[in-house]
């Protein structure tokens, strides 16, 4: 029963039950349920959710509801929180279970571009570019309010299926924070919502340097995705002679004298070892998270470029909590 228009108080522990059950639901359907468990009251720490929330957080139309949002996502309302290319798909428990979505433009080809060319020379690691380990110069391109990565406030379409008629419910002002504490765990997923592929990034990446001059790349786009070059012969089997110093100062272990033979079985068997999935994985090495499952199905020896080989070679010989450890 409801008095004067609103809707019956319903306890904490129900909603969670009810929740709960909708959840099993979907996840007996398919859906790989992931929800958003924050510890404390800081809802974002790395600097792509810290920056993800505090973009958004400036905009006059956001500014006044988005503080309603945050006592959800702190509390575990967040059920279930999927980010795919364009879009969020998100559920929240309140009075009831609702479904939120949020579609989000592509980045500007222009700015994309743009950032690429400012971007140039300044990127020393994929990998620590991803963890936020970026200059002040790169950090003020792919902040810019204008022209960064993230989205103006008029190029996100949101949706709740909530009764309140305000634009920015406090279900979707939950949802905005959860995808900022997301970040912290996968960064990669910001450029997943702005459809485009960090890894173009990578032809601006100084890469380590050499006695031996460097062997000619195929610049196409599918050596771009999964690292490899299509053109090149397969690596010798003597392990790259030089590595970068400042690779080698900011690994935790030394360079093992044994090369690896980089197969797919020899991938998996590394995450695997490590306890990681496709995602956390592949931020360690420093590629996309679709390149470790399609380096995982080649049954033949891996041509991989040279920087990739570096990668793995550097965290062949860590244990599971070394390994935990260089994704902090």
């Amino acid at each position: 029963m409801s008095y004067y228009g609103y809707a019956p108080y319903v306890p904490v522990g129900k909603r969670k039950e009810k929740a709960k059950k909708a959840m099993n639901k979907l996840a007996k359907k398919g859906t790989k349920i992931q929800p958003i468990t924050i510890q404390g009251r800081i809802i974002s720490k790395s600097f792509w959710g810290k920056a993800w929330c505090d973009h958004l957080e400036q905009y006059s139309d956001f500014s006044n509801r988005l503080p309603r949002g945050q006592t959800y996502a702190r509390n575990g309302s967040i059920c279930h929180l999927d980010i795919k290319k364009g879009g969020v798909t998100a559920y929240v428990y309140g009075s009831e279970l609702y479904k939120i979505t949020l579609k989000i433009k592509p980045l500007l080809e222009s700015k994309w571009l743009n950032i690429q060319k400012e971007c140039s020379g300044k990127i020393d690691s994929l990998l620590e570019f991803l963890q936020g380990k970026i200059s002040d110069g790169v950090m003020k391109v792919v902040t810019d309010p204008k022209n960064g990565l993230f989205p103006l406030s008029n190029e996100i379409d949101m949706q709740c299926n909530c009764p309140d008629g305000a634009y920015l419910c406090k279900h979707i002002a939950a949802v905005i924070y959860g995808v900022g504490h997301r970040l912290d765990t996968e960064p990669e997923s910001l450029f997943l919502l702005r459809n485009v592929d960090q890894n173009k990034l990578i032809t601006h990446i100084k890469l380590p340097t050499s006695d031996k001059p460097k062997k000619r790349q195929v610049k196409g786009d599918l050596g771009d995705i999964f690292g490899i070059d299509m053109d090149e012969q397969p690596l010798l089997k003597k392990a790259p002679k030089k590595i970068s110093k400042k690779t080698t100062q900011k690994s935790t272990q030394k360079v093992r004298k044994k090369p690896i033979r980089p197969t797919g079985k020899t991938i998996a068997r590394l995450r695997k070892k490590f306890d990681m999935n496709y995602s956390q994985f592949a931020r360690l090495v420093g590629v996309s998270n679709a390149t470790i499952p399609n380096w995982e199905k080649k049954t033949e020896r891996l041509n991989l470029r040279e920087i990739y080989y570096d990668a793995l070679l550097l965290i062949s010989d860590l244990d599971k909590e070394q390994a935990w450890k260089r994704l902090k």
